[in-house]
């Protein structure tokens, strides 16, 4: 019965973290689709909650299979087959960390978006550099400046 609602569990950690991966492409601020940034904030933080949530369904059916193969492996009445404790638990257990921390950065990811506003950077122009050779070569101080640039000022 312990193998079945571990099955369980972590196939439904993997349907709720394919849906968090869509909702969570849909919430980004790079896409198109979703509306405008509130809607889109709202989208990333159900992305959020969904991937902590299958972080934990992960993390309960790893933890509760650990449970039964240390309970068993340290049982001395017990007769058949002991297992280990084998990378695959390992795997999983840091498969659902990185969920859980990744839906909590997405779940975070909200609150800076609605108490910052964006700044928007204006853009001058490059600038006219004039190199020392090209200084030495014009002889009138008030003369503009070539229009050819140096190899310096792309450095």
């Amino acid at each position: 019965g312990y193998i079945q609602a571990c099955r369980g569990l972590m196939i439904s950690a993997v349907c709720l973290g394919f849906f968090g991966a869509v909702f969570g492409l849909v919430g980004m601020k790079c896409t198109k689709v979703g509306g405008s940034d509130q809607t889109k904030a709202k989208i990333a933080c159900l992305a959020g909650l969904i991937f902590i949530l299958s972080g934990l369904c992960s993390m309960t059916s790893c933890s509760l299979y650990a449970n039964r193969i240390t309970s068993e492996f340290f049982d001395p009445s017990f007769v058949a087959q002991k297992y280990e404790l084998g990378a695959a638990l390992f795997i999983g257990w840091a498969g659902a960390s990185l969920c859980i921390i990744g839906g909590s950065i997405f779940c975070f990811s909200i609150a800076e978006n609605s108490n910052s506003p964006r700044r928007g950077y204006a853009y001058n122009g490059a600038t006219s550099v004039i190199s020392s050779r090209t200084k030495v070569h014009n002889s009138v101080p008030d003369k503009n400046p070539p229009k050819h640039f140096d190899k310096n000022a792309y450095v």
